[in-house]
């Protein structure tokens, strides 16, 4: 039987959500919170390892791949940033919808309904961005290891999720989503969180070293996001490609 990553189940509660992906105070309003610092923080990065001017469209020339890209939300700004970007994503309506927001504001994005073990395109790519997809995906490993082989050498690989704790638990399952509401119901399956250390070994065996990891806290009082020592519920890793 062919290995894959796709968790049908998880598709279909985003397919099922997929009209709000744009709608800040909707369903993804966490998101468009997250969206400013994970930005900066990609930038940044992206700037300082490839040695880029930060000037005018700083990651020009740099080809991006967003795996798990929903309906665009990353994608855009990378592109804005001057970027060449491939969004995929294993729903169909999350694509449909990438792409009519990237039509209607003369994107040139390529957005493809795929995963990394089905994407035809024969290329590797300067960076791979895999934010908040590994704690939906069907099998970790797998995923990694496919996103590691469409990764050049000396490339980055971002990843952000959830840390498997009691904390995250309280907060990114029983508080956003049944206490705040921010999110629906069962979007998080705290069973699938994963842990920095064991992120980091998949990643280690896969040829990506991990250069930072930081923790990420939410301020309730000013709605932002930010990096914190704290990687107790969220964190954001970066590894560079063997």
């Amino acid at each position: 039987m062919k290995s894959n990553t796709i968790n049908k189940q998880e598709i279909a509660k985003f397919s099922k959500i997929a009209g709000e992906w744009w709608n800040p105070e909707g369903k993804f309003k966490p998101l468009h919170k997250f969206n400013p610092i994970r930005i900066k923080y990609i930038k940044n990065y992206i700037i300082q390892n490839f040695k880029l001017n930060a000037l005018n469209k700083p990651l020009k020339k740099i080809d991006i791949l967003d795996i798990g890209c929903g309906g665009g939300l990353l994608s855009e700004p990378m592109y804005r940033l001057g970027a060449n970007v491939v969004g995929i994503d294993a729903s169909q309506k999350n694509i449909d919808i990438a792409k009519f927001h990237a039509k209607k504001n003369k994107l040139k994005i390529n957005y493809i309904c795929a995963s990394p073990e089905t994407l035809k395109i024969k290329k590797k790519f300067d960076v791979i961005l895999n934010m908040e997809i590994v704690e939906h995906v069907k099998d970790v490993n797998f995923f990694i290891k496919k996103s590691s082989e469409l990764l050049k050498k000396n490339g980055l690989m971002f990843v952000a999720t959830l840390n498997k704790t009691l904390k995250s638990y309280v907060f990114a399952i029983i508080g956003a989503e049944y206490i705040l509401q921010w999110l629906p119901i069962g979007t998080h399956d705290w069973d699938k969180f994963i842990k920095p250390e064991d992120l980091i070994k998949i990643s280690k065996v896969n040829n990506l070293k991990l250069e930072k990891l930081d923790g990420m806290k939410f301020n309730l009082l000013t709605e932002q996001w930010s990096l914190s020592s704290d990687n107790s519920v969220n964190y954001i890793a970066k590894f560079k490609k063997n």
